[in-house]
């Protein structure tokens, strides 16, 4: 048998045997498990609230967009950027 082929053959079987061993581990841990942790979750967990870095983008786009539609004067975008940016 060729060296490429034997080494192969070696670390695929190696691979199968680590595969087993890891699936047979799990099971194992899986009937150990009290039944606390293995019952699926009914509640949705809370929502979360926007980080204080989007709502800045976002509120900078809106502005971007008053300044784009002629509504803001860019001395105007400019000092409300800043508040916001500030905060």
């Amino acid at each position: 048998m060729p060296r490429g082929l034997r080494r192969a053959a070696v670390l695929g079987a190696t691979a199968h045997v680590a595969s087993k061993r890891g699936q047979a581990r799990g099971a194992a841990e899986a009937a150990q498990a009290p039944p606390e942790e293995t019952a699926p979750q009914t509640a949705a967990p809370p929502a979360q609230p926007a980080s204080p870095v989007e709502d800045q983008y976002s509120e900078l786009m809106k502005l971007k967009e008053l300044l784009d539609a002629g509504v803001l004067t860019q001395e105007e975008f400019d000092a409300q950027k800043q508040e916001i940016l500030a905060s």
